[in-house]
């Protein structure tokens, strides 16, 4: 098939045109401010919560752990996949992470908002770092945490960690 010289010079400047037409997919937003606290009370409640659960993580602290942890956990981990075992997360608290990994919340960086009538959702940043390399780099990752409150405890009920 044989295509005539003026079809063939207006799919080029059809495809010129096409290429550059600028077409605007992402928003740039300049004014993106932190969140406004609106629940000081929440806020700092989960702020504590988050100190008590990973000042436990720190020092090895199993039994304070196990009691933040539904036996319905499910966790979200972006290199090792969904993990839905509270007894297989409190293994690998205790062989992988006990004694070897600390970790520290970037301040500043946490949004909690409230979930009526369950618990609330925290954002925010986090770094961990590796005791046993005390010169390997490491870098704030982005953590969401699903709090569930029941009978006056909070639960880390749903965990995404991003790094």
């Amino acid at each position: 098939m044989k295509i005539s010289k003026t079809k063939s010079l207006i799919y080029f400047l059809l495809l010129v045109l096409i290429s550059s037409c600028k077409i605007k997919t992402v928003i740039k937003v300049d004014n993106v401010k932190p969140q406004e606290i609106v629940n000081k009370t929440l806020y700092n409640t989960i702020l504590e919560q988050d100190r008590i659960y990973f000042e436990a993580y720190n020092t090895c602290d199993l039994i304070l752990q196990n009691k933040m942890i539904p036996e319905n956990l499910e966790f979200y981990h972006d290199n090792g996949g969904l993990m839905t075992s509270k007894s297989d997360y409190m293994e690998g608290l205790k062989n992988n992470i006990c004694g070897k990994v600390t970790r520290q919340l970037v301040m500043g960086s946490v949004e909690v908002y409230p979930i009526n009538n369950f618990g609330a959702v925290q954002i925010g940043m986090h770094t961990f770092y590796n005791n046993q390399e005390p010169n390997a780099i490491s870098k704030p990752s982005k953590f969401i945490v699903i709090w569930k409150k029941e009978a006056n405890i909070w639960q880390m009920s749903r965990v995404v960690s991003l790094h």
